[in-house]
């Protein structure tokens, strides 16, 4: 049986590898030797490094909890458990949220990554123009409209 954060650090690693054409592995030691070479790559290796961090403290957290219930009876948790339990609440938490910063890094596509401005294809005069019509709204006259619930 595959372990689930086992997947979504094997997912990881397969995008970061397709991404940058080569082994995590060789990916760490390029950016070590040269980290501005590629920002990007180094940037990702960065954060790559903070979710293994936050995956082993999860993995760590998920044990501490999975044998303290194993000294509990089924009915009662106590106060401790309780406390283990919201450890590896919190590091879950902590993981995805790397993970979507890894993803996002990794998303050439990604909203702010596309040039520019919104519509990148757009052009630059377009890009410039308000979202909205900013000329004041016409009011009806007076004379032809009538308040509801007014007699004529």
């Amino acid at each position: 049986m595959i372990d689930a954060s086992e997947d979504v650090m094997g997912v990881i690693t397969e995008r970061i590898e397709d991404r940058f054409q080569m082994p995590l592995a060789d990916l760490r030691r390029a950016v070590q030797a040269a980290p501005q070479a590629n920002p990007e790559a180094a940037t990702v290796v960065h954060w790559y490094g903070l979710l293994t961090e936050t995956q082993q403290a999860l993995d760590s957290a998920a044990d501490a909890l999975v044998e303290a219930l194993g000294t509990q009876p089924r009915d009662v948790l106590d106060d401790p458990v309780m406390e283990l339990a919201h450890q590896v609440n919190a590091a879950v938490a902590s993981r995805d949220g790397r993970a979507m910063v890894v993803n996002y890094l990794l998303d050439p596509n990604a909203p702010g990554k596309r040039g520019p401005g919104v519509w990148s294809g757009a052009s630059p005069a377009a890009r410039r123009a308000p979202a909205l019509p900013t000329s004041p709204p016409t009011l009806p006259s007076a004379r032809n409209s009538t308040a509801r619930g007014a007699a004529r």
